[in-house]
């Protein structure tokens, strides 16, 4: 088994760069970007990350934005190849978790239609890190025994999920990429019978300096999201921990 002080092999190691601080990072992410000489990132990393790339290394940009100006995913798997070819050692550097919405599969599936090795450095995802800084956990004994981890978008548009089984109450969802189909989330959960009440917690760049926490309902959250503009998380079914401890307690005296 490699250690920190072997040298990594000349293949592709795909990182999961976290949501944007590097203290989410992993050593083994740490490691493998100190002895990259190809970077080739997405547009959500974070600047703390890119900070460690050593200057010697070459830096790909090859962002995506939903809705927006995108590299496409041909374009990336070719210069992935071409890079990973030359015998160099080659990050994919993705936002979050690189196997969580990160089209992993597809950029595996070039390399080893190419005959390329590569390695996985999975990342912390923005849906742990900002139930994280809003003080609350991901589940909890006596209140939901499952974590749904979705998307708000898909090729085909808005996607459909499982909205019965998320109305249900006590239910948990992080829910990625969800800002322009907030409105159509909302009508879909209460279509089948999610309290307009039901507790929404949006987190605007997950663990950045301009990290911003908007506590609402799932009646409010069009309106909410729509004061965003950097990339956000939904915690549906989660409130800031300040916000449910006074609601508690208010609870509690009105009683």
């Amino acid at each position: 088994m490699p250690t920190l002080h072997q040298p990594l092999l000349p293949a592709v190691a795909f990182v999961g760069a976290g949501p944007g601080a590097a203290e989410h990072l992993t050593l083994g992410a740490y490691r493998a970007l100190q002895e990259a000489e190809v970077v080739i990132h997405d547009r959500l990393v974070g600047a703390e990350v890119l900070a460690l790339i050593p200057a010697t290394a070459t830096r790909v940009d090859v962002g995506k934005e939903g809705f927006g100006p995108s590299t496409a995913q041909a374009t990336i798997n070719a210069t992935l190849v071409a890079h990973a070819r030359t015998g160099a050692r080659v990050v994919r550097l993705k936002g979050g978790d690189c196997g969580i919405f990160g089209r992993l599969d597809e950029e595996m599936d070039a390399l080893t239609a190419a005959g390329l090795p590569f390695r996985i450095l999975p990342g912390l995802t923005s849906a742990t890190v900002a139930a994280a800084n809003i003080g609350q956990s991901l589940t909890r004994r006596g209140r939901n025994a499952s974590l749904r981890i979705l998307t708000g978008h898909d090729m085909a548009g808005f996607a459909e999920q499982d909205w019965r089984g998320m109305a249900r109450t006590g239910e948990v969802a992080a829910i990625y990429m969800g800002k322009k189909s907030a409105r159509f989330i909302q009508g879909r959960l209460m279509m089948h019978g999610a309290a307009p009440g039901t507790d929404i917690t949006i987190v605007e760049n997950v663990s950045r300096a301009d990290q911003r926490i908007i506590g609402t309902t799932l009646a409010h959250l069009p309106e909410a999201i729509a004061t965003c503009d950097g990339p956000a998380v939904i915690l549906f079914g989660l409130a800031p921990r300040a916000a449910a401890s006074s609601l508690a307690q208010l609870k509690e005296a009105t009683a």
